[in-house]
């Protein structure tokens, strides 16, 4: 579904972008590291994402909803546009040779294999250090790379499970509930970009180079920072959801997403006995102590669902929003896509293929001087611009493919 540009939504040109002039190669798979190279790509970086020669990145065969576009996934299209595809065998003497005149020319290179796996291959930071000592060499582990999980499978799902992050959703009758996203993936591809732009601001300062290191179980863990440092200054005691609506471990009603007589409401902090008054619900009128807000959560938004189950969504929030109550419709992705809202912020962008056609896909959420970063090209067919960046680079003239 497309959606409109407001006017003033023109997309900042690649001569305008802020990391224009600098090239990333981009050794990682899946999700983690070639989104935060996409961040790079969207901010202007010229991006080499390194592929095998025989299947190439493995989220090319990641179905999402069993959707391809050109012979891919349509996911690895979406995390991998606006960059260029070198087939390499890094086991190949010939081919690494290449790429490590690839790396002398480099400015970043992103990887997340495993620990080891780039030792055995002679592509460790100290090596590489010596072969461009002004690059900033970028990785992404599961469990960082050292003590008795280094070596377990960095996957999001093991990941949520094994950070305590699965028993923050759901209400305390079910079991752990693990979120709907990828989000340990994507929030260890969000640190490592922030790690690769600081060492490149230090670069510019000292001409050095550097490394920098980001796994998905510190990630997820630094997501948890509020509730887990209530935890670790608490009792010791796992917190307990909530029986009803649970939203948060650790704050009280009316916080919770609610039924109501056609769809559902989210209600966020508020003062009880205020929010009983302006929907008329006399019980909740007798909460005035802030403190049984939280001891008597489950109480309150029983009373609080019952109520608010009677009338419909639009009707809530004609009290409330007025009100300066923070609350908000929950939106399916149908409803969202045809909201004005949704329409005024131009979240979607068109990404094209050669040879395949269009896709529509999300854009970069970050805006640079008032334009939003925008580019039509898609991700690229495995080792579409071997050849190109073979020449370009000069990787088989003398002196650089040895």
């Amino acid at each position: 579904m497309k959606t409109a540009h407001a006017d003033c939504d023109a997309p900042t040109t690649i001569a305008g972008r802020p990391l224009e002039g600098v090239l990333v190669l981009d050794f990682s798979q899946f999700l983690a590291g070639p989104s935060c190279c996409l961040r790079l790509a969207d901010l202007g970086a010229e991006v080499i994402k390194v592929e095998r020669p025989q299947g190439g990145d493995l989220s090319r065969r990641l179905y999402l909803a069993d959707q391809a576009f050109g012979g891919d996934s349509a996911l690895f299209h979406t995390i991998n546009r606006n960059k260029q595809s070198f087939a390499a065998d890094l086991k190949d003497p010939v081919d690494l040779a290449r790429v490590k005149a690839l790396i002398r020319q480099a400015d970043v290179m992103v990887h997340n294999f495993r620990p080891g796996v780039m030792d055995r291959l002679g592509l460790d930071y100290a090596t590489v250090a010596e072969l461009n000592p002004r690059l900033v060499y970028a990785a992404i582990t599961g469990y960082g790379t050292r003590g008795p999980w280094r070596n377990k499978p960095g996957q999001d799902l093991l990941v949520q499970a094994m950070s305590g992050l699965a028993w923050l959703s759901g209400d305390a009758t079910q079991g752990p509930v693990p979120m709907g996203v990828s989000i340990a993936d994507l929030m260890a591809g969000a640190q490592l970009c922030q790690g690769v732009l600081a060492l490149l601001v230090r670069r510019a300062r000292t001409g050095r180079g550097g490394r920098v290191d980001v796994s998905l179980f510190e990630s997820a863990m630094d997501m948890q920072f509020e509730q887990f440092t209530a935890f670790l200054n608490g009792d010791g005691q796992q917190p307990p959801r909530d029986t009803v609506n649970n939203a948060s471990v650790y704050i009280g009603a009316p916080y919770g997403i609610y039924r109501t007589a056609d769809s559902y409401l989210a209600v966020a902090m508020t003062a009880i006995d205020r929010l009983g008054a302006l929907i008329g619900c006399e019980a909740l009128c007798q909460y005035t102590d802030p403190q049984r807000w939280f001891a008597e959560r489950s109480a309150i938004k029983s009373v609080l669902a019952a109520h608010l189950a009677l009338q419909p969504t639009a009707h809530w929030l004609a009290i409330l929003e007025p009100a300066d109550i923070w609350c908000a419709e929950v939106f399916t992705w149908p409803q969202l896509v045809a909201s004005e809202g949704f329409a005024a912020l131009a979240m979607t962008q068109e990404i094209h293929n050669e040879e395949h056609g269009a896709l529509t896909t999300t854009r970069c959420p970050i805006r640079v001087d008032g334009a939003p970063l925008t580019h039509p090209r898609g991700a690229p067919t495995l080792g579409r611009d071997t050849e190109q960046i073979l020449h370009r680079f000069a990787l088989d003239a003398p002196g650089e493919s040895t």
